[in-house]
């Protein structure tokens, strides 16, 4: 990290200015204009055709699949849908891309002007604008290691060229690493939801590219900009703002000038390293794919598209805290993932009392979940039990801690809690007759404790019913055991 400005003084001197560039591969089982499979770790070369390898004579025919998940993600945005968008050709040579350009959309995308809520890690609520999500098929992939040659030669695999992509460009609203790591997750959270993509970033199905800047606090106007790629990991994107960031303000403090280009970041070395000057639109000679037609998205296909839509994460956040009474911290957990949601919403109906439901469910069973490796899904606790497990509790006939030792038994077996505490006698003593002799055996067994009860101090009871609830190996209602000794100690 450049050593000159301390964060301190960024935070107090300067301000940072962010906008992301968001690929997302579409969730489809084809390309987006061949019937070629995507199947990520193919062999290298075989999911190709004359389409995605751009031989003469072969003509491109779009997924209506990849134009709906597009579509999905453009409403999920809350942006306009347009009736009439149009491809383009976006003309660059790189060794990976046979046509020799790329099918994208320029100045008529399918969307526009929406927006995304982020939740900030102090809690607080902010708006991103989203400028526009526009569709475009991938390059393929130039391997540089890996090879007994590597050190001479790069090779090509175009298994990935034609692969489905939108593009998710966001206004420049962003004002810190924290912000824009808060607004990458909200997207794939949301991508996730409405099932338009894995976002699987290991499998290169979730992208970033970073537009940075900084100016003085207050300033208005913004300034020069530098494009950060190669940003594949939550953790990357975070520490090479970072970087960008200081780097940009030792530079302008030293008396230089940031200068408009395209920086790389280096994981190896933790910093940004400059690639080439930026290009612009004029530099990619954008002109109408003569090849497709423009893309009519009609009134009856975009709610059709919309009425298939289910709820959002951010709207399912909100009701979960009005209608469960869960917290804002559960209420994020419990919708990190859309079958997380799903689970807890059948066993908080099952308990009736949503907010003990999600204490157990974000608490105890996501801890034997993480140490098995499994997922909510996967859970071989079923939802209901985990709703009838807090039913028992809240009808007595189960304390906390017998609830604890029922919980990985159920989660060993896949049988429900009643069943596990009627079959090793695990179920809460609440009869009078029952509770009365423990505690005249208690009672009789700790005369001095007793005597120090009736002598004033009370604080000997907490002992006192302790013994009880360790003779009745956990299985006393510590309620009734408070009233049984109060009542027999006078």
């Amino acid at each position: 990290m450049p050593e000159t400005a301390t964060s301190e003084e960024i935070l107090t001197k300067y301000e940072p200015v962010i906008g992301l560039e968001v690929h997302v591969q579409l969730g489809t089982k084809t390309k987006i204009f061949c019937s070629c499979p995507v199947e990520f770790g193919a062999a290298p070369n075989t999911n190709v055709c004359p389409v995605c390898l751009g031989l003469p004579g072969a003509l491109p025919v779009l997924s209506r699949q990849a134009v709906e998940l597009a579509i999905s993600a453009g409403i999920a945005l809350h942006c306009r849908i347009n009736p009439f968008s149009r491809f383009a050709r976006k003309n660059y040579f790189y060794p990976d891309l046979p046509k020799g350009y790329q099918i994208s959309q320029y100045d008529q995308p399918l969307a526009e002007h929406g927006y995304l809520d982020i939740v900030l890690p102090s809690g607080e609520k902010k708006r991103i604008g989203v400028t526009r999500v526009h569709m475009e098929d991938d390059a393929g992939k130039s391997l540089h290691d890996g090879f007994k040659d590597s050190d001479r030669y790069t090779y090509v695999d175009l298994n990935r060229s034609g692969t489905p992509l939108i593009e998710i460009v966001s206004e420049p609203d962003m004002r810190s690493p924290d912000e824009a790591y808060a607004y990458l997750t909200e997207i794939k959270q949301v991508m996730q939801y409405i099932g338009v993509s894995d976002c699987d970033m290991e499998k290169g199905q979730l992208r970033c590219d970073a537009n940075v800047s900084v100016r003085l606090r207050g300033a208005q106007k913004f300034g020069t900009k530098a494009e950060v790629k190669n940003l594949n990991s939550f953790r990357f994107l975070k520490m090479a703002l970072e970087y960008e960031i200081e780097r940009q303000v030792e530079l302008i403090e030293s008396g230089g000038k940031v200068v408009q280009e395209t920086r790389l970041y280096n994981v190896d070395l933790g910093k940004t390293i400059g690639m080439r000057s930026k290009e612009h639109a004029h530099d990619y000679r954008y002109f109408p794919e003569p090849d497709l037609v423009p893309l009519r998205v009609s009134e009856h296909w975009l709610h059709e598209v919309e009425n298939k839509l289910p709820e959002l994460p951010a709207d399912r956040r909100d009701r979960f805290v009005r209608e469960y009474g869960v917290r804002e911290y559960d209420a994020q957990v419990l919708t990190l993932t859309r079958e997380t949601g799903d689970y807890f919403e059948v066993a908080a109906k099952a308990s009736g009392d949503g907010r003990a439901t999600a204490n157990w469910v974000v608490g105890d069973l996501v801890g034997l979940l993480k140490a098995a490796g499994k997922t909510i899904a996967e859970s071989p606790v079923r939802a209901e039990h985990i709703g009838e497990l807090v039913a028992l509790i809240n009808k007595g006939e189960l304390s906390g801690k017998l609830a604890k030792e029922i919980l990985p038994k159920m989660f060993e077996s896949g049988e429900a809690p009643s069943v596990i505490a009627e079959r090793e006698g695990l179920k809460q003593i609440s009869d009078t007759g029952a509770l009365e002799k423990i505690v005249d055996e208690v009672i009789a067994a700790n005369p001095k404790q007793v005597e120090q009860y009736r002598g004033g101090k009370t604080a000997v009871l907490g002992f006192l019913v302790g013994q009880v609830m360790k003779a009745s190996r956990g299985q006393a209602n510590p309620a009734a055991v408070n009233e049984a000794l109060k009542k027999k100690l006078g």
